[in-house]
């Protein structure tokens, strides 16, 4: 809302303070003040001028020669390129010497040969901005009303010695967008009287009714509906002052009748439409819902299709308005209106909302309709807009109003008490300085032995439970006056959740190793939602999605984790090492809320490192992907209750991938993209791994216990078996260690090989097996023994044979 402090002054005495510490005032109490701006700009020197003659100028087909009264003394010739200046026209002067905005300083120049001694203006010149000029006055100079005294400051005429305050309102303090409501405001901020606008209405002895009808179809969405009809208008431009007052508070400049409705609406902050009457078709006015498909071209000059769900004023046949949003052009007002009829009603504001969403329409009036207005000033605003209809467009008032009126406003009663009061604020304030603040707030109320019987006034709409009372008396009675007290209670230091606490280990100990945080879109398209899944499960599918990409919630964090890695190779990235610890969605039916399950994925792919001055470099594969896991199942206590188990995965390479199994139950995978994947994304050879993290946070693990350091020499035995091609090395080196007993406290792979000493179908897997015992040295007649248990129980259960 923008807030001009000349007009204000207008509804309350501002005597003793200033624009600037106003806003600061209006901000302590509760409304941001965003800024003051100054509308002048720095410019000053610049007068009302008379043009007394113009003529072309001699040697430029674009310039005219103007002789300008400027009432010093003798007229001054000012060389001009506005193509509308004309002899005979009040204009702003730019007098030698003046300072425009952005500091132009204006000097005695010569233009082709020709003196200039000044410069004739256009608003745009003196600091207005472009879209809040009057349209014949955008490519021009504006000229004054031919009443505007020469030599008088230019700037004072057009407001531009005033300063506007703009306020950051909140939904709930609608009351505000109006100047009443921010008078009332201000007035209770400074302790002083608020002076309401005097409405001098003279009407004829002809009976409205006579005119017009109005019936409302739909009391429910139209409680309140009045009008007036105003006969012998003449358009024409509005009075001065009101102009600038609209540019001042962002509008543009019509017509006096526009201009009307438009002031009426900053000034009560009630919306009013002036329909053109000999337009409208018929004399009745029918408020309804819009039929299906039903048609209207609103004043933008745009066909509109509406709905059962908009509301629409008629002529009894086609609609003429789309309510409390936008006027119809077949009955808007132009230069051949004669006569106008004002309409001033009361809409709710679900239906307008509506409206407006559907139609991408957002204007004033649909804006105070949405946020809720004061119904008390409905007809009261009317006739403002009628009187001054009157005064300023040579209107006639036709004796009347035409109403339909359902509306069942409940008065707000609210009692509240001192102590609670004081309670709530921690304050000690009395009964003499509440009842001062409700009085400045012109809230009417009782007080009997420190309870207040508050009857909150129609303009405060926000205001209906104790609380919003308390917050009245609190802004008012100074935020900064709150004494500051610190909550009685045990303090108890914060800490992490185990599982917070886990999941913090967890990306360190990723980041640590290598790999970047990444933080990825939680929508997907309905393409990607379930690649990489973990568990089936259908999508969830949003009801209005921003786009098709983002239409469907997650069940992995791989797609997006790919697509992250596609961009940076994309962009010269060549080694990518990023993960991502977030939640997927998951459902077991359509009509089931779907639950959160947390995810730990990583993507890995071109080189892992390189020492290039020992000449190594050494690319991501399988096993540095698996190390990376290994070394986090190490850090959380899970090594020995998690085993790999190679498996076949869609969108993963056939023979590189496991699952990854924590106590017999998979929680997770790891392994290459498919080479198809992989091309999707322009992507080289590439390795991932998804996890269920809540799975694996919280598994319980044992304490850690530290084992002394051996005192005993070990003994090592290599062996190499040959087994079928399709024996899986970790299920062999699962029964080692259990033949092994607990002597054997080590396995390690060491060698694999296939190759022509070998039979066709057959392969050696080597292992390094390590003995000993902490409390003892161990002999070779032992240690043979164990040994020998290994060899036979990979004899009998994969037909293993020692390599010879």
């Amino acid at each position: 809302m923008f807030v001009s402090y000349k007009w204000l002054q207008e509804y309350v005495d501002l005597t003793g303070i200033t624009a600037k510490e106003l806003a600061d005032r209006i901000t302590k109490s509760g409304i941001e003040v965003e800024s003051v701006e100054v509308l002048n700009k720095g410019a000053k020197g610049v007068v009302v001028g008379h043009v007394l003659e113009r003529e072309q100028h001699p040697n430029a087909d674009k310039l005219s020669k103007c002789l300008v009264d400027i009432g010093e003394g003798e007229p001054v010739q000012i060389i001009c390129g506005a193509p509308n200046v004309a002899k005979g026209q009040k204009v702003a002067v730019a007098k030698v010497g003046a300072v425009l905005p952005g500091n132009l300083k204006i000097k005695r120049a010569k233009l082709r040969g020709e003196e200039s001694n000044g410069m004739i203006c256009s608003l745009q010149e003196l600091g207005v901005e472009s879209k809040l000029v009057p349209k014949e006055y955008t490519d021009g100079i504006f000229v004054f009303p031919s009443d505007a005294p020469v030599g008088a400051d230019a700037l004072e005429l057009l407001n531009l010695d005033d300063e506007v305050l703009e306020l950051g309102l909140t939904p709930n303090r609608a009351d505000c967008l109006s100047m009443i409501g921010v008078a009332y405001e201000v007035a209770a901020i400074l302790g002083r009287d608020v002076k309401l606008p005097a409405i001098e209405l003279q009407e004829n002895a002809e009976n409205v009714h006579d005119y017009i009808s109005v019936r409302v179809d739909a009391p429910e969405d139209n409680p309140l509906y009045a009008g007036r009809i105003v006969k012998n208008v003449k358009i024409g431009p509005s009075p001065l002052w009101m102009q600038t007052r609209l540019m001042a508070a962002g509008i543009r400049p019509h017509n006096n009748v526009v201009d009307i409705t438009n002031y009426i609406l900053l000034e009560y902050g009630q919306p009013l439409h002036a329909f053109d009457y000999d337009r409208l078709g018929s004399k009745e006015i029918v408020v309804r819902r819009a039929k299906a498909g039903e048609t209207i071209v609103t004043l933008d000059d745009t066909k509109r299709t509406l709905t059962e769900d908009h509301l629409v004023i008629t002529n009894g046949t086609e609609p003429v308005a789309l309510a409390g949003v936008m006027g119809g052009a077949n009955s808007e007002v132009r230069n051949d209106t004669t006569t106008v009829f004002i309409e001033s009603a009361y809409f709710t504001s679900p239906v307008i909302r509506k409206a407006s969403k559907d139609h991408g329409l957002r204007s004033e009036a649909s804006t105070r309709f949405e946020k809720g207005i004061d119904p008390a000033r409905t007809k009261e605003a009317l006739d403002r807009a009628a009187a001054l209809m009157a005064e300023y467009a040579g209107g006639e008032v036709v004796g009347g109003v035409v109403e339909v009126n359902t509306l069942k406003e409940q008065e707000v009663t609210i009692t509240i008490t001192l102590d609670r009061i004081n309670r709530v604020l921690g304050t000690t304030i009395t009964n003499d300085e509440v009842a001062t603040i409700l009085t400045n707030l012109q809230f009417a109320f009782t007080e009997d032995n420190g309870t207040f019987t508050i009857t909150v006034p129609s303009r405060r709409r926000d205001i209906t439970i104790e609380e919003d009372i308390i917050e009245e008396v609190a802004r008012l009675y100074g935020y900064d006056r709150l004494p500051a007290t610190l909550p009685v209670a045990e303090a108890k230091p914060g800490k992490l959740t185990p599982y917070q606490a886990k999941r913090r280990q967890v990306r360190r100990y990723l980041e640590d190793v290598g790999l970047f945080q990444a933080i990825t879109y939680s929508l997907t398209s309905e393409e990607k939602a379930t690649m990489f899944s973990l568990e089936t499960a259908e999508p969830i599918r949003l009801a209005l999605p921003m786009s098709e990409e983002r239409s469907v919630l997650r069940q992995s964090l791989l797609p997006h984790l790919l697509e992250v890695a596609s961009y940076n190779r994309a962009r010269q990235v060549e080694n990518v090492a990023v993960y991502e610890t977030g939640a997927v969605y998951l459902t077991s039916g359509e009509n089931e809320l779907p639950s959160e399950k947390e995810r730990l994925a990583g993507v890995v792919t071109g080189v892992w490192h390189a020492h290039l001055w020992q000449g190594e470099k050494k690319a991501v594969d399988f096993y540095v992907v698996k190390g990376v896991l290994d070394g986090l199942f190490e850090l959380l206590g899970l090594t020995n209750r998690v085993e790999y188990k190679q498996a076949k995965r869609e969108h993963m390479h056939p023979g590189r991938t496991a699952d990854i199994l924590l106590d017999g139950k998979t929680i997770g995978f790891v392994g290459q993209l498919h080479p198809v994947v992989q091309k999707e994304y322009d992507l080289k050879e590439t390795y991932v791994f998804e996890l269920a993290l809540t799975d694996l946070l919280n598994a319980e693990v044992e304490d850690i216990r530290y084992s002394p350091i051996p005192r005993f020499p070990s003994i090592t035995r290599d062996i190499a078996l040959v087994v079928d091609e399709n024996v899986v090395a970790g299920e062999l080196q699962k029964t080692i260690t259990e033949a092994g007993g607990e002597l054997l406290k080590e396995v390690s792979i060491f060698d694999v090989y296939k190759g022509d000493r070998l039979p066709e179908g057959k392969k050696s897997i080597a292992f390094s097996l390590r003995y000993y015992d902490p409390e003892r040295t161990l002999t070779d007649e032992e240690v043979t023994a164990v040994h020998e248990k290994v060899i036979q129980a990979v004899e009998q259960q994969f037909g293993a044979t020692l390599r010879g």
